[in-house]
């Protein structure tokens, strides 16, 4: 039993041809493509607003050699929201909850706002592993300790985004196995327990919204750094 709560986030295969790159790449098809009309809709509106509001938001901090950035930050969040929610539906599977694939998207980005920093400016890059002021004797371990704290921000946020997606998911189907063993024995605690249920799956919709948002800040953040 406990190996079938871990069977979810098996990539799902067809004639033994991996379907990863499917669901990779349906959220793009759910997107609704604006029309030649100068009104556009409900949900086009909706959707341009969001992405304007959110595009602004994040790139406030920083300057305008960071605002290339701007297409690259929206895409990835819509994407990662797109790809969050869908995996709350049922039979449905999550891409995000893979860590090569959030690794595969962290580490890239986290190398690119590296690399730009050590180009553009490679004494302020280098002068973040090494605090101002520091005592003498303290500067070996504390460039270490900086160093050792750089690489680790592409893990961090690959895990963070996997560790929250799949938690939650368990807790779902943990609760969700107890409601429908509950049920015919004690059927007041289970409607209590479902109640629960619903409230959980509130609740990682809003999870699954504010990890895509906290991965793509962070990235901007490691991006203000270096611009």
């Amino acid at each position: 039993m406990m190996m079938s709560f871990f069977d979810q986030f098996a990539s799902p295969s067809f004639l033994g041809i991996p379907l990863i790159a499917v669901a990779i790449a349906l959220p793009w098809i759910l997107f609704p493509t604006p029309p030649s009309r100068w009104l556009n809709n409900r949900l086009i509106t909706l959707q341009t607003w969001f992405i304007n509001r959110f595009t602004n938001q994040l790139l406030m901090p920083l300057n305008v050699g960071g605002h290339k950035w701007a297409l690259l930050f929206a895409s990835l969040m819509v994407f990662l929201i797109t790809t969050n929610m869908l995996g709350l539906l049922p039979y449905t599977f999550t891409p995000t909850t893979q860590l090569s694939l959030n690794m595969g998207f962290a580490v890239p980005l986290w190398l690119a706002t590296v690399i730009i920093g050590m180009r553009n400016q490679p004494t302020v890059a280098l002068g973040h592993l090494l605090p101002e002021g520091t005592p003498v004797p303290l500067i070996p371990v504390l460039i270490i300790i900086e160093t050792i704290s750089l690489f680790i921000r592409p893990l961090a946020l690959g895990v963070r985004l996997t560790a929250n997606l799949t938690a939650g998911h368990l807790l779902i189907q943990l609760i969700a196995t107890a409601v429908f063993v509950l049920l015919p024995m004690m059927p007041t605690v289970a409607i209590l327990t479902a109640a629960v249920l619903f409230l959980l799956t509130l609740l990682e919709v809003a999870v699954a919204m504010i990890q895509a948002y906290v991965f793509v800040l962070l990235l901007s953040l490691y991006l203000q750094e270096n611009v």
